[in-house]
């Protein structure tokens, strides 16, 4: 038998359950409600349009070179994360150097150091968006010290993007320019 105090305790209940959804949709949208650091005006990036089909075993993405010069600055206008991948951006200028100056060589054909610069990413780890084969390639990003090629790479695809891995595959972000 349910008594009205019963029926009282379930209703604080129900109330400090609904006040801690209540603060928990709060936090996670960002906690004070200010829009400090969110940029308002920005438009959706993502396209719904199907990337272009390679036409030869050379694509290579058309990257403009960049130029220490032209490198933004640490997260000015970055948003956190690609719209089309779901990664997380990192801006150029936060790269290593050497990465700056693979971008100026992918912008410009090369020449490149490697001889597998240059050849068809397959994207095993299906960490990047879907694309035709032969969409993506790689490039080696050099590793002070290393006596190989190491595990940084560049990754472009053929209608320009860029991701970059530090960690040979395992994780990906895209590159800000």
């Amino acid at each position: 038998m349910v008594t009205s105090g019963g029926r009282r305790s379930t209703g604080a209940v129900a109330s400090v359950v609904v006040a801690l959804l209540a603060v928990a949709v709060w936090w996670l949208q960002g906690g004070d409600g200010s829009d400090e650091g969110r940029d308002a005006t920005a438009e959706p990036t993502t396209s719904l349009t199907a990337p272009a089909e390679p036409s030869a075993s050379t694509v290579t993405p058309s990257v403009a070179p960049a130029t220490s010069e032209a490198a933004p600055e640490t997260g000015a206008g970055m948003p956190p994360y690609d719209d089309l991948s779901g990664l997380p951006y990192v801006a150029l200028g936060d790269l290593p150097p050497e990465a700056a100056d693979v971008v100026d060589l992918i912008g410009t054909g090369g020449p490149f150091p490697y001889d597998k610069d240059g050849s068809t990413f397959g994207n095993y780890e299906g960490l990047l968006p879907d694309a035709p084969d032969g969409y993506y390639r790689e490039y080696t990003v050099e590793t002070p010290g290393s006596d190989d090629r190491g595990a940084r790479r560049i990754v472009g695809g053929a209608d320009g993007e860029l991701y970059w891995t530090e960690d040979h595959y395992e994780s990906f972000e895209v590159i800000w320019r």
